[in-house]
């Protein structure tokens, strides 16, 4: 799929906070010079076409009694796909990308509770047959990541 400029501003756009208001996708179409409906339409087409896998906040899990792990795979290559679909099916998995590494598949787990990363993960590992390493948050740091679209 190709990203017209108008796709750009709005991937640029929603990585930034949304209005606090009743209508907060109506103030971002205004900001953007879009109708509402429009903003919606292309948010939902980007979403079809795997442009974004998901849109909405950023928790502090760790705030709220719950827990963050990075995790790692070796994953063969081909079953890079299919292990990816059963590692995204747990809705704990918060971000999910390839590398070209013996490590090839990172994830981030969010959790409810602190066991919630070692059931989740175990879970994973029991249906994937692979191993899933565990590289919990020792510090944290706030790095207000944005990608440009």
């Amino acid at each position: 799929m190709t990203l017209d400029a108008t796709d750009r501003a709005i991937l640029n756009r929603m990585q930034d906070d949304l209005p606090l208001t009743p209508h907060p996708y109506a103030a971002v179409a205004e900001e953007l010079g879009l109708a509402e409906a429009d903003l919606l339409a292309r948010l939902t087409r980007m979403k079809q076409d795997r442009v974004i896998t998901r849109f909405g906040p950023f928790f502090d899990a760790t705030a709220m009694g719950g827990a963050f792990c990075l995790c790692a795979m070796a994953v063969p290559v081909d079953e890079f796909e299919t292990v990816l679909t059963k590692v995204n099916a747990h809705p704990e998995v918060a971000h999910n990308y390839e590398r070209t590494h013996r490590l090839n598949m990172w994830f981030v787990l969010a959790t409810e509770t602190p066991e919630g990363i070692e059931a989740t993960a175990d879970a994973i590992e029991r249906e994937t047959g692979i191993a899933v390493l565990r590289f919990p948050k020792l510090q944290e740091f706030f790095i207000g990541f944005r990608v440009a679209a």
